[in-house]
This record gives C-alpha cells, sequence and structure tokens, in this order.
C-alpha cells in the first residue's frame, strides 16, 4: 500500500543480456510478447490496446521474486517482519493469527489496484506515464494493496502480503521500476475491540455525518481512537524490534484515498529522517464492499528495499538485482535475526553523458517515457537520469529539455567507448520512439 505519488519513499504503496556484456537472470519463459498483439503472463494471454505500455524488460522482472529467495537481503528482511507478527500476535491456542501471502500473481485488474481501494478516476496514479498496464483492464499492481479488498471477502481478518510491484518513476540510486512492498490489515469485531479497551465500545456513531481530520463519519470516536493508538503501538514496536530500541521516530499526517485518518511513520536513521511507511484506518466503504462492514481496522504499507538498503548498508537499488557472488555471498549464511553492513566490492567509476532535444509539438511528451526509455536500451548501467535544463525559445515557442544520464557498472569499470554505444542507441530511439529532435 500506500502512497499513490509512486515512488519508493513510502509503499502503503527487468532481466535482458546488454551488448556490453552484463547479463542479468531471466527465470519466467512464460512471460512475453506474444507476435499476435498480445501480452502473455504465466500462461494467460491479455490482448493488447491502447492503454499498453508494459515492455519485455519489465515483464522478464515477473517470477523473479527476490523476496522469497534463499539468502538474499530482500529475504531475510522479509523474515525479520514475518517472525514479528508471528510472534507479537497469537491466538488462545498459541499459533499465529495473521497469514502471510508471497506469492500472489502482480496482473491485477484496474479494478483491484484502484477503484476498490477508492482511488479516484482523475487520481495521477492511474495515467499511463506512472502505472505499467497490459490492457485498459489488467495492469502489473503498483502496489500489493491491490489485494486487501480479495482477501477480506476470503473472510481473513489480519494477514500481511508480501511482492513484487511495478511503478513508472524517475531513475537514480533509490528508484527502480520493479521493488518489492509488505503490506498489512488488521481488521476488529466489536467483541475483540472490548477486550482490548476493557469495556463495551459502541464502534459506530449514531451521525453518519460527523466525519473530521481525526475519524471517519461512521465510526465512534472511541472505536476510531483504540485502532489508531492499536496501529501506531504496533508498527512502532515493529520498527523496534527490526532496528533497536533505540530508534527515533516521529508521526506525520498524511492523506491516502483508502485509508482515514493516515499517517506515516518516520525513523532517524544516521541523523537522516526517513520515511519508513504509511498506514491509516480502513475507510469503512471498502470494509463494507469487502462483506466486512460491521468492522474496522487498520491497514499499513512499506517498501521492503526503503527500509532494507539502510538496515544492511546497501548504497543502491540496483544491488538487490545483482548475481555478482560478491553481493550475494555477505548474505547467505546470515541468520534471518542477523544483522550486517554490506561492504562494497569495489567503488567503480562513473561515465556521464548529456542528452539535448527538442520536444514534439505533434504529441505530448513525458519525462517518465524517456526514463523507461534510457531504463530499456541503457539497463542496470544507468545510475542515475536527471533533468539538468529546460528552455523555451522566445520566437518559436520551441521547447527543449537537456538530462544527464549517469552510467555506472556495478562489477567493472565502463570505457568511455562502451558508454557512448549505448548513449547512442538512447539517441538514436528517443529520437525514433519519443519523435524528439536532437539538439
Amino acid at each position: 500500500m500506500f502512497k499513490l505519488q509512486y515512488n519508493t519513499r513510502v509503499c502503503f504503496f527487468r532481466h535482458l543480456k546488454f551488448s556490453i556484456g552484463y547479463t542479468i537472470e531471466t527465470k519466467y519463459p512464460s512471460t512475453s510478447r506474444a507476435a499476435s498483439k498480445s501480452v502473455v503472463v504465466d500462461g494467460k494471454s491479455y490482448n493488447e490496446d491502447e492503454y499498453t505500455n508494459v515492455t519485455p524488460k519489465i515483464l522478464s522482472f515477473i517470477g523473479t521474486n527476490n523476496h522469497n529467495r534463499c539468502g538474499h537481503p530482500l529475504n531475510l528482511f522479509k523474515q525479520r517482519l514475518v517472525d514479528f507478527f508471528y510472534d507479537h500476535f497469537k491466538g488462545r491456542t498459541g499459533n499465529p493469527i495473521f497469514s502471510i501471502y508471497d506469492k500472489i500473481n502482480p496482473v491485477v485488474t484496474t479494478n483491484e489496484n484502484f477503484d476498490s481501494l477508492l482511488v479516484p478516476k482523475d487520481h495521477p496514479s492511474r495515467n499511463k506515464t506512472d502505472s505499467y498496464y497490459l490492457n485498459k483492464t489488467h495492469m502489473l499492481r503498483a502496489h500489493c494493496t491491490a489485494h486487501q479488498s480479495e482477501l477480506i471477502k476470503m473472510g481473513l481478518d489480519n494477514f500481511v502480503v508480501f511482492g513484487d510491484v511495478y511503478r513508472r518513476d524517475e531513475i537514480d540510486a533509490t528508484h527502480y521500476p520493479v521493488f518489492h512492498q509488505a503490506d498489512g490489515v488488521h481488521i476488529f469485531t466489536p467483541n475483540e475491540l472490548e477486550l482490548i479497551y476493557g469495556t463495551n465500545v459502541n464502534v459506530f456513531d449514531n451521525d453518519k455525518n460527523n466525519s473530521n481530520d481525526e475519524k471517519q463519519g461512521v465510526y465512534s470516536k472511541e472505536a476510531n481512537k483504540i485502532v489508531t493508538d492499536h496501529l501506531k503501538k504496533t508498527l512502532v514496536t515493529m520498527i523496534k524490534k527490526v532496528f533497536g530500541e533505540e530508534i527515533e521516530y516521529r508521526w506525520v499526517s498524511e492523506y491516502f484515498p483508502f485509508t482515514h485518518p493516515s499517517f506515516e511513520l518516520e525513523i532517524n536513521y544516521n541523523g537522516q529522517w526517513i520515511e519508513a511507511l504509511g498506514c491509516g484506518v480502513i475507510r469503512h466503504e471498502i470494509l463494507k464492499n469487502a462483506g466486512a462492514g460491521n468492522r474496522i481496522g487498520w491497514a499499513f504499507g512499506l517498501g521492503l528495499e526503503r527500509l532494507a538498503m539502510p538496515f544492511y548498508s546497501i548504497p543502491d537499488i540496483r544491488l538487490f538485482w545483482s548475481k555478482d557472488s560478491g553481493f550475494l555471498n555477505q548474505f547467505q549464511n546470515l541468520p534471518k535475526d542477523g544483522r550486517m553492513k554490506y561492504k562494497p566490492i569495489s567503488i567503480y567509476p562513473q561515465c556521464i553523458n548529456d542528452i539535448s532535444f527538442w520536444l514534439p509539438k505533434e504529441k505530448p511528451f513525458c519525462s517518465n517515457d524517456f526514463y523507461e526509455l534510457v531504463s530499456n536500451y541503457g539497463g542496470q548501467l544507468v545510475e542515475q537520469v536527471k533533468l539538468i535544463d529546460q528552455f523555451k525559445h522566445p520566437k518559436t515557442g520551441n521547447v527543449s529539455h537537456c538530462y544527464r544520464i549517469v552510467y555506472r557498472h556495478l562489477e567493472k569499470t565502463l570505457s568511455q567507448a562502451e558508454v557512448n554505444e549505448v548513449h547512442k542507441l538512447i539517441e538514436i530511439n528517443a529520437t525514433q520512439i519519443l519523435g524528439v529532435k536532437l539538439r
């Protein structure tokens, strides 16, 4: 879940061979773009239409499941969260009450990803520039919250979903078009609230229009406070369990379409405030539509990479996709509750090339389209893409952009000739695909 502005700062929210010799594994041969203008994922075909914007590179990430790979840092970090919910929430028999789902197919309907979560029709997260569409009705999930309503309809009250999510975004050391999330839900019956509060609690407010910044109109003030306090206490305990009791934290009020009230939890790590997760009280309309209208609950979402990077001192999000033994071997024998500081294999120099072009007048231009193109043709050689200059011609009105592309290989030193070859490929395809004119 969480954070529909689409970045990996908070989440309450790819694999080819390149010409210069860098290979990333492909583990999902049944995912492809068929010649008959359809997209095939896990043996199922989706007819292309005007919404289709997935690329072979993006499709090749499906099924990699780094969060389930034994010895991978994302799997180790995931297990810390799983252990917390198993240990912290137990039923009368001593068994965990939270269920874990980590193998759900990332293809969802637009209704599941947006409508079921009350995301407005005009919300920017629905744009093709922000999300990956198979066609008008199906897409690659942009957050694991897309499965929330379906699981509640199945009768589940307490669960956490782990999975890969897909978003079109800028390119830098903390952003990548594929990353991983954990999204959790805890739903209470009136009896369960009484056990927490110690006395009878009216879940619902007689005045359904009594909505304000602190609560939804349908819920009573008492019930809202109990659930909000329970939510905050649970998540602070979880963060302290992971980062240590001494971790400094703070709560910030936020807005999400699917919760109210909504919050972000920030932690102070090495002197820098990091947005750790988003959360809130689930909108009653969502519960009602899922068959749980007589209940109240909370939900949260976080990005695994977002927290695993500072936890293991991993400086670049691309490293989570590295096959270099020097990276993965550091985590192979680390116990799931262990902690270590990543030791860089070596430091390779950057190669920086700029590209300037006039934007097309015939069709709209979006920077995310250019970022996507750079990612497709530059792959993991591209460390960062940044718009560094814009210019509008005073007479013609033509607009030009200048982007700085930083190239750096994770496992060897790149020569300028190698970089120029890839950069030229980006220039050619930007001209042909995006309709720009090089300056």
